[in-house]
């Protein structure tokens, strides 16, 4: 409804209506199959020839939906707008029908009136507003949408917080000694502590940079692979030890290339870590200072 010369591209996934949750209404149909459907028969009311595309993408939802011409003249922009009004209007009296479950086995054919009287009139004060507003409460997405996944931080903030974080977990970890009191800790790999646990020990300034970041804390940690591993809420730091080998089942083209992209970061235990690192370094996948980088 932006603009006449508006196009479109879509890849539906999740199964919603225009004011919530989509709700089924043909048995012989997988939820899939309806589903696209619908989403489909959006377009066209919306007055598109609707194109559909199968992507090579590893998914089991690669159906789109691309709508790039018009079905009629610009001169009828102002009929098919009103035409989409009462289609939503339409949808939502279907939404309330399913939610309001006294209605009972009178849902149905309620719902199914409902949707094929596209062409009934809409109340009038959304008539009026149509040209301006869209559907009440609707907030289109920003055209630029902000990366909250915590790779915009800056490098030296994440830095410091991983490294805040894995003192905490060394720290916290009770030092084993023999009879002769000397330690006996080979490598020491921390103790576990939960996320909350973690949180409570960052300045305010850090948890409130964190936190308008979608996953916040939890997010960052599990980004940085390398140092932590994050299992049911609590924060372990990595020994790659235990981590499995790779497989030497691979091609040998696959291998020869995983030969080549190897080593291409440094080592954080190396540098950072009081007893370095737990492997040799023929052994571990980063690289034991700047000269073993490729």
């Amino acid at each position: 409804r932006s603009s006449y010369s508006c196009c479109y591209f879509v890849l539906p996934c999740c199964f919603f209506d225009f004011h919530g949750k989509y709700s089924r209404r043909q048995s012989k149909k997988t939820q899939y199959r309806e589903y696209l459907d619908f989403v489909a028969q959006v377009g066209f009311v919306c007055g598109f020839h609707v194109e559909e595309d199968c992507l090579r993408i590893p998914s089991t939802k690669r159906v789109s939906f691309i709508g790039k011409s018009r079905t009629y003249p610009p001169a009828e922009h102002a009929l098919i707008d009103k035409q989409i009004t009462q289609f939503i209007n339409s949808r939502r009296t279907c939404a309330v029908a399913t939610c309001d479950r006294r209605v009972g086995f009178e849902h149905k054919d309620h719902c199914d009136l409902q949707c094929e009287e596209v062409g009934s009139e809409p109340p009038e004060d959304e008539t009026e507003t149509a040209g301006t507003i869209w559907m009440p409460g609707f907030q289109p997405r920003e055209k630029a949408e902000q990366i909250r996944n915590c790779a915009s931080l800056p490098r030296d903030f994440v830095d410091e917080v991983v490294l805040n974080v894995a003192n905490l977990l060394l720290n916290a970890a009770p030092q084993k000694s023999d009879i002769q009191g000397r330690n006996t800790n080979t490598w020491n790999q921390g103790e576990s502590l939960s996320l909350r646990e973690v949180a409570e020990h960052l300045n305010k300034e850090t948890l409130k940079k964190l936190k308008s970041e979608y996953g916040g804390l939890q997010t960052l940690l599990k980004n940085n692979h390398q140092v932590f591993e994050v299992l049911n809420g609590r924060v372990h730091i990595r020994d790659w030890r235990k981590e499995k080998p790779p497989s030497k089942t691979k091609p040998e083209v696959k291998r020869r290339l995983s030969a080549e992209a190897f080593k291409t970061r440094l080592c954080w235990f190396f540098i950072h870590h009081p007893d370095g690192c737990s492997l040799p370094s023929e052994a571990c996948p980063y690289a034991h200072g700047t000269e073993e980088l490729r």
